[in-house]
């Protein structure tokens, strides 16, 4: 009894089966881990029967009787859950030496996973930036050059009204291209966080305010349920207004005028398994005409963008400032009835510090 009350309150889980495949031991962690709802009935039941919605633990632990050699370190993702796991196994053995069962332990890398991905992003993501940097750096004098001799050739021939429609298109063009040189710019940067106590209603406040002035919002009507109690995060108001911004600015330009857009927050407790942590979430969520699952796989990535004009650099600048806030990004959308992008930011956390 001693023993099993040790393994129930490890950490990490803990799997055990018998020779043919049963369930002989597992602890509150792996019911965690796997989203299985403990039974005082599970222990002597088919393994396969218990953990039916993960075949792949099943073919991993009862695999171990057929192998010569057992792994060091295995990862596996579940895939109802999309949980990483890193998992050893090992054979159980009775006083004669003769195999009797076999056992996993594990522990969640989920968490882990998603902080050595973004590394490696940022990895590729530095080299590519400090070279889109210089060539910015090239284009953007140029551009400005082209923007005002258009301008006083404009004024030069005020009376011939060709010349001047075409100057017209000439400056509406360099701005625009000037404007996707700041976004690179703005993208390859690296960014430093001015770190204060920050309340996120007031960033979705400036964010709505800013949004109406650099996109077309037309009829499309905006509820925000954002209430005022809940707790300030250690971030830069600036960037997480710039956030909302380019979210909400994607939200207009797909909605074409018409539609919907709700903003709601909501005060989360997560259990990782040790004491817990507060986080706020924040969804933004419109009926427009939703987003093709292909497409909603990419709209993250630098430079991918579906829009004629766009540079594909609005979503990625998000992710960016929300990778700095240790945060998390989703997106969930249903094509003809909606998007949903949900940010979700530490209460503390390494940006704090």
């Amino acid at each position: 009894m001693f023993f099993r009350h040790i393994v129930s309150g490890m950490r990490n889980g803990v799997l055990a089966i018998t020779r043919d495949a049963r369930l002989a031991l597992i602890n509150d962690e792996a019911y965690r881990i796997f989203g299985v709802a403990p039974s005082p009935n599970d222990g002597g039941q088919p393994l396969a029967s218990v953990l039916k919605d993960h075949p792949d633990v099943v073919r991993a632990l009862t695999g171990v009787f057929d192998l010569h050699h057992m792994p060091a370190r295995v990862e596996l993702r579940l895939k109802p859950s999309g949980k990483v796991i890193g998992y050893t196994l090992a054979l159980v053995r009775d006083d004669g030496g003769q195999v009797v069962g076999a056992s996993m332990f594990f522990r969640d890398l989920t968490r882990v996973e998603q902080i050595e991905e973004r590394e490696r992003l940022r990895d590729r993501l530095a080299a590519v930036g400090e070279m889109a940097a210089m060539i910015a750096h090239e284009v953007k004098n140029p551009l400005a050059g082209i923007e005002v001799m258009a301008g006083l050739l404009k004024r030069k021939v005020a009376d011939v009204p060709d010349a001047q429609a075409t100057l017209s298109d000439i400056i509406k063009e360099a701005k625009m291209a000037n404007a996707i040189v700041q976004e690179v710019l703005d993208f390859v940067r690296p960014i430093r966080l001015q770190v204060e106590h920050t309340t996120v209603r007031e960033a979705v406040q400036g964010a709505i305010q800013l949004a109406d002035t650099k996109a077309r919002r037309g009829n499309i009507a905006i509820t925000v349920n954002v209430p005022p109690g809940l707790p300030e995060i250690p971030a830069d108001q600036h960037q997480l207004t710039q956030v909302f911004t380019n979210l909400l600015m994607n939200a207009y330009e797909a909605m074409h005028g018409e539609g919907h857009v709700i903003v709601s927050a909501e005060r989360m407790h997560v259990d990782d398994g040790r004491d817990g942590h507060d986080e706020v979430q924040v969804i933004i969520t419109d009926n427009g005409p939703g987003i093709p699952q292909d497409v909603a796989d990419r709209v993250f990535e630098p430079f991918f963008t579906t829009k004629p004009k766009g540079s594909g650099l609005g979503l990625a600048i998000v992710r960016k400032i929300v990778d700095a806030h240790d945060g998390r990004l989703d997106l969930k959308s249903v094509p003809g009835e909606g998007t949903a992008i949900r940010v979700t930011l530490p209460v503390s956390g390494a940006s704090e510090e």
